[in-house]
């Protein structure tokens, strides 16, 4: 049976005790000398004296010195202080690039914590030698739920003064948005307003950020192995305990190549949209999932797309280029590399200066009009102003590489099994006489056959959970395919028979066209498993009705709700949708909480903060 290393301890005064009938070899005065200089190691530093010391017991007597002696001046010469890493995210990718700095930083020997936002006190930094935050930003500039209460604290009166730290920040973000990695942009300023010294720069991430973190990453550990002094631990091999070397982590890095099993339309036959109910077969993976979790899931782009693309820029697609050290045909690499539909702000500013276009030209001059060109227009769109042969590594250049697309879980595991369900609305729109889609909803709502293969991995969300109390009171808010997670909230609860009530508010365009899953709701109804549901649809009236109207129109029920604990759930639309409930929710406050404008946000916040009003906007 495979067991982890145990430390064990003991209090009070310890006398040398015989073991097994064996005579303790060490005499009262060196094991007092050993438990002083314990007293002030880390776990990792104990284990690491425990190997030094069975390397001295197995040389030759005449050639030891004095074990504990041995012991002591080896312990000296360890980090005079430790990395701590502490990690902003929201959907998983600042925690993914955390973790693999903690990984690293194990290997070279550099004694590293890692720390969720959340977990970690902010007065401890006072206590800290090194500290390198992993921030994501969350909607306009928005500090993740996780770390909200972190980066409130740093900008208090209560943050301690940290002159005796150093810190690295790495920034997370989409150049898409105005507030880029501002975030990371925070605590970078408010370590450094608080005396704390940098000892590497700041870097902002894009989208496509695994290169430039992982070269950051190298840097970092390079410059603290020298500061932590950490040479001597440079030859101590760390063993996995506990592990089945048979077991296979599947990861954004390494994703398990599943199967569809179906991909079937639920919006009517009339509706102006297109909304698939998609199934994943995941029997053999070992993949586990939980309520709130969304799935990773590596997408082909649109050949005909791709040869469009190759078109329109005088190129054959038969030109071989590099990617990654792997040498693919152009066809190919845009096939399954790069990011070949959404455009952004710099792909237009670069194709501005080698088309010479002079539309381009003058919207890149003006940020604001920038990105909102850039994220209404496709790739091919962008190419379409002004026609310039490229040729493969200018093409290359201009494009991000292929990010995988994150849905949110729309299935319960304990209802489900090996499988795995997404609600996948179709992104479709007209350009001029052309027809545009999305590069990951049409590759799993048309391209991607039953039976065809899909490579998939989980991505856990711990910033929206179910209430772990089954007894707590939730209210869903989900919209459209914000719907996906309250499917798994509701089957979860079901299956465990969870005694709090549960309230969904929906909306749509139309009651009969574009009621999402309406007859499994309409059995939770009956049978009880949902105590309430609010439905909005928009256009069965003349007046448009969305989810914050009716949620205003039970803002006294929904009042009473919060005060006995409930929780709030909000998925989908970040832009308009959220930001309507949220001012819907500080409105409630307002008016049957008796509180002014100022107190309802405070509110609302503390509700963030306790984790009982959670997100997942995108």
């Amino acid at each position: 049976m495979n067991r982890d290393v145990v430390t064990m301890s003991s209090k009070g005064n310890t006398q040398p005790q015989d073991i097994a009938g064996l005579a303790s070899p060490i005499n009262d005065q060196q094991l007092g000398l050993l438990q002083q200089t314990s007293s002030q190691l880390s776990a990792n530093q104990l284990a690491w004296v425990s190997g030094y010391f069975w390397g001295l017991s197995q040389a030759q007597p005449q050639q030891q010195a004095s074990p504990v002696a041995s012991a002591v001046s080896a312990v000296a010469n360890l980090p005079a202080g430790k990395l701590s890493i502490i990690y902003a995210s929201q959907t998983g990718n600042a925690k993914g690039v955390a973790e693999a700095l903690e990984q690293e930083a194990h290997t070279l020997g550099i004694q590293a914590e890692l720390f969720d936002a959340s977990d970690y006190k902010g007065k401890n930094l006072a206590k800290e030698t090194h500290v390198i935050i992993v921030a994501s930003t969350n909607g306009e500039g928005e500090a993740p739920d996780n770390a909200i209460e972190l980066h409130e604290f740093l900008q208090s009166k209560k943050a301690p003064k940290l002159n005796n730290l150093k810190y690295g920040v790495i920034g997370l973000g989409d150049s898409s948005y105005e507030f880029f990695c501002q975030t990371g942009k925070d605590f970078d300023s408010y370590l450094s307003k608080l005396g704390a010294t940098p000892f590497i720069e700041r870097i902002d991430c894009d989208v496509d950020y695994e290169g430039v973190a992982t070269a950051w990453r190298e840097t970092a550990l390079d410059k603290l192995k020298e500061e932590l002094n950490s040479s001597s631990q440079a030859d101590v091999v760390t063993l996995p305990v506990g592990q089945s070397s048979s077991a296979v982590h599947y990861s954004k890095q390494n994703p398990y190549t599943a199967s569809l099993l179906t991909s079937q339309k639920i919006t009517g036959r009339d509706s102006g949209k297109d909304v698939r109910h998609v199934e994943i077969d995941l029997e053999g993976s070992g993949l586990t999932y939980q309520p709130g979790d969304a799935l990773g899931v590596w997408y082909e782009n649109s050949a005909e797309l791709v040869d469009a693309i190759l078109a329109k820029v005088g190129l054959s697609g038969i030109e071989s280029i590099d990617v990654d050290g792997e040498s693919l045909s152009l066809r190919n690499a845009l096939i399954s590399k790069y990011e070949v539909t959404n455009a952004n702000p710099q792909l237009v500013s670069l194709y501005a200066e080698l088309s010479g276009s002079k539309k381009l030209e003058k919207l890149s001059q003006d940020k604001n009009k920038l990105r909102e060109y850039a994220s209404k227009t496709q790739v091919i769109d962008v190419l379409s102003e002004k026609k310039a042969k490229l040729s493969a590594e200018q093409l290359i250049s201009l494009l991000r590489k292929l990010t995988p697309r994150l849905y949110s879980i729309a299935s319960s595991q304990s209802e489900v099994d090996e499988e795995v369900h997404l609600t996948v609305g179709l992104v479709e729109y007209q350009q001029g006489e052309d027809t545009r889609y999305g590069g990951a909803s049409s590759y799993l709502t048309h391209r991607l056959q039953e039976g065809g293969e899909v490579k998939v991995f989980v991505e856990n969300n711990n910033n929206f959970k179910l209430p772990e109390d089954d007894a707590t009171d939730i209210i869903m808010i989900g919209p459209g395919t914000g719907i996906a997670p309250f499917r798994s909230f509701v089957q979860e609860r079901d299956n465990r028979d969870a005694s709090g009530k549960n309230w969904l508010f929906f909306g749509d365009r139309t009651f009969t066209q574009d009621f999402l899953y309406q007859v499994e709701w309409q059995k939770y109804l009956k049978s009880g498993v949902v105590n309430q549901i609010d439905v909005a649809f928009s256009r069965d009236q003349h007046e448009k009705i969305y989810v914050q109207h009716r949620l205003l129109e039970q803002g006294e029920q929904v009042w009473q709700w919060l005060q006995n604990g409930a929780h709030v759930y909000v998925c989908g639309d970040a832009n308009y949708m959220a930001k309507d409930v949220h001012s819907a929710l500080v409105q409630i406050a307002q008016t049957y909480g008796a509180k002014t404008e100022q107190q309802a946000e405070e509110f609302i916040n503390e509700l963030r903060k306790a984790k009982r009003y959670q997100r997942d906007v995108y």
